[in-house]
C-alpha cells in the first residue's frame, strides 16, 4: 500500500490556461440523469381520479328549482347556503364535486350563476344540491 509520502507536501496544482470550475458546476457533473423527463408527471396525471358529472332526475331538478326560487325571494337577506356543484377538470375528462358554504349575494339570471358574498361564482347548471338556512 502506498502512503503518498512522495507527493503529500506538494502544492495543489492550479491551471494557468483553464479557469477553475465553480462548486455548482462541479456538483452538476454528478447529478442523476433523467432519461424520461416528464414521465413521472405523466404517470401521476393519468392516475389522478376524476368524477363524472351526475345528471339529476326530473323530480330532483324540480326540488332544486324550488330551492332556487326561495333563495331569489330572500336574496336581500343574503341567506346562508351550502351549495354542492360540479367543477370540470382543466386537464382531463370529468371533474370533482365541491361544497361551498357562505352567504349568497346575488342570482344572476342572465349569466346563470349564483354569486356568493366572497365573489365565488357558481354556475346554476352545475349545482346538484342546495341547503338553505332561512
Amino acid at each position: 500500500m502506498k502512503d503518498y509520502s512522495d507527493i503529500i507536501d506538494h502544492p495543489h496544482h492550479v491551471s494557468r490556461t483553464h479557469l477553475q470550475m465553480s462548486m455548482h458546476d462541479r456538483a452538476a457533473q454528478f447529478s442523476p440523469f433523467a432519461a424520461l423527463t416528464g414521465f413521472d408527471a405523466a404517470v401521476e396525471e393519468e392516475a389522478r381520479v376524476t368524477d363524472k358529472r351526475m345528471e339529476l332526475e326530473e323530480d330532483e331538478r324540480q326540488r332544486l328549482n324550488e330551492k332556487l326560487r326561495i333563495l331569489s325571494e330572500h336574496i336581500e337577506e343574503q341567506p346562508e347556503v351550502s351549495i354542492t356543484y360540479f367543477v370540470p377538470d382543466e386537464r382531463k375528462d370529468g371533474g370533482g364535486y365541491v361544497t361551498k358554504t357562505g352567504a349568497l349575494k346575488k342570482i344572476d339570471e342572465y349569466v346563470h350563476v349564483l354569486i356568493m358574498t366572497d365573489g365565488v361564482k357558481i354556475p346554476i347548471r352545475e349545482i346538484i344540491e342546495v341547503s338553505l338556512e332561512i
